[in-house]
């Protein structure tokens, strides 16, 4: 399901995209946007893993 936020008339859109950006930092988005960006292996994300835990 698609993130939403909803905007009042005449609100800049830059307050729009803060708010959005806000919304999908929260929801986790954007993270696992960026570590989608490139394949890894399963041996290399478990590895990953147990670094930072």
């Amino acid at each position: 399901m698609p993130s939403e936020i909803k905007c009042r008339k005449g609100e800049p859109v830059e307050r729009a995209l803060r708010k959005l950006k806000k919304k999908l930092d929260k929801e986790g988005t954007m993270k696992e946007l960026r570590n989608r960006r490139h394949y890894e292996k399963p041996s290399e994300v478990k590895r990953r893993e147990a670094k930072h835990h």
